[in-house]
């Protein structure tokens, strides 16, 4: 019994020793190496660096007109906003209107000389400067609209190199036009041809004189902040006129007869200095330009003249002025027409002699695109 006692207790021993065995084999010895693995090297980030907003460009734009006009408000304003929302507000504009940089008979010059970056230029104030773009102002001339004789205009400054150097001296952003002028005046109503020989009437530089001249009246050149004063004084007895002025410059106080005739359109463009043109950025430059050309003259063609026509007989009769209006039947127009006819040839004849024989073939690509294009 003893001995079958000793040989169980003998036997345990050997199991629990060879547990134990076991047990250790299967545990790493300390001098084993561990699978290799490889730890991501620990790096720092790198700083964040923010690039410096590009400095504002700030662009001077002068204009003879109000900013709280019609112009003011519905153009010029406006387009400087298209312009500064383009760059995404990198160009900046100080604006100078009302004549307080300089005046507008002197933009064209001024702008060149650096007096301003930007400016709204009226060309029937320089004569003899931009002739061959005269062919929109010849008298008569059967634009439909405002806007149309403003996209005509930069199409014929695009198609014609002549037309367009005669603008080098400054950079142009964009060309626009009125729609054709009516006549008013303080003491007398027009209606005929007589009735206008011997009268002082405002017009612009350019074809209109002849065409005043032709039609027996005496034509006088003025600044369109000055006509105010020179009607309530008599110096003249009318102008030629868009409503876009009569609402600006507030002629509407001082005369009463309306004449609705087509007169004459007149030209305009928005230019820079050239050297401030060409400090610009390239990138900058054809943003300035996505709002500016075509686009930017059909809308100030627009906006600046056609959209005035539907207000401003309103705005006088709201205000009790009186108004007494008359609309030019064919018959008398037919006179009139008769006299214009005339110098259409002759300012082909003067700018072919003046070296521009192609003077013919603009005023031919002005009369189609009058019936071809409506924008």
């Amino acid at each position: 019994m003893k001995r079958v006692s000793f040989l169980l207790a003998f036997f345990m021993v050997v199991c629990l020793l060879a547990t134990m065995v076991g047990c250790a084999s299967n545990t790493p010895s300390a001098t084993t190496p561990a699978a290799a693995t490889t730890a991501a090297p620990v790096t720092s980030a790198a700083p964040t660096t923010t690039a410096a907003p590009l400095p504002p460009i700030k662009l001077k734009y002068a204009d003879q007109n109000p900013p709280t006009g019609w112009e003011g408000t519905k153009a010029a304003q406006p387009f400087l906003a298209q312009i500064t929302a383009a760059t995404n507000g990198r160009v900046q504009f100080e604006t100078y209107f009302s004549q307080s940089l300089f005046k507008g008979t002197d933009a064209w010059v001024s702008v060149k000389n650096g007096l301003g970056d930007m400016a709204w230029m009226f060309h029937g104030y320089w004569a003899n400067q931009t002739t061959l773009s005269d062919v929109l102002s010849l008298p008569l001339m059967p634009f439909t609209s405002a806007k149309q004789a403003s996209g005509i205009f930069w199409q014929l400054y695009e198609k014609f190199p002549t037309l367009r150097d005669q603008y080098k001296d400054n950079q142009v952003l964009l060309t626009f036009c009125s729609q054709p002028y009516f006549l008013i005046t303080t003491k007398k109503q027009v209606k005929t041809l007589d009735d206008v020989k011997g009268m002082q009437i405002r017009v612009v530089a350019g074809p209109s004189i002849d065409y005043m001249k032709a039609l027996g009246a005496a034509p006088v050149t003025k600044a369109m902040p000055d006509t105010y004063i020179s009607l309530q004084k008599g110096e003249i007895d009318g102008m030629a006129v868009p409503w876009e002025a009569l609402l600006s410059f507030r002629q509407y106080e001082v005369v009463k007869y309306y004449t609705y005739m087509p007169m004459f359109t007149v030209y305009f463009t928005i230019a820079m200095n050239k050297d401030k043109w060409n400090s610009l950025p390239r990138d900058v430059q054809d943003q300035i330009m996505s709002v500016s050309g075509l686009k930017g003259s059909l809308f100030w063609g627009e906006n600046k003249f056609d959209t005035a026509m539907a207000e401003g007989r309103d705005l006088v009769k709201k205000q009790g002025l009186e108004m007494i209006e008359y609309t030019m039947p064919e018959s008398e127009l037919n006179k009139f027409s008769a006299a214009a006819q005339p110098l259409w040839d002759a300012w082909v004849k003067k700018m072919t002699d003046a070296g521009h024989p192609e003077a013919k073939e603009i005023l031919a690509t002005t009369l189609e695109l009058i019936k071809t294009y409506k924008p």
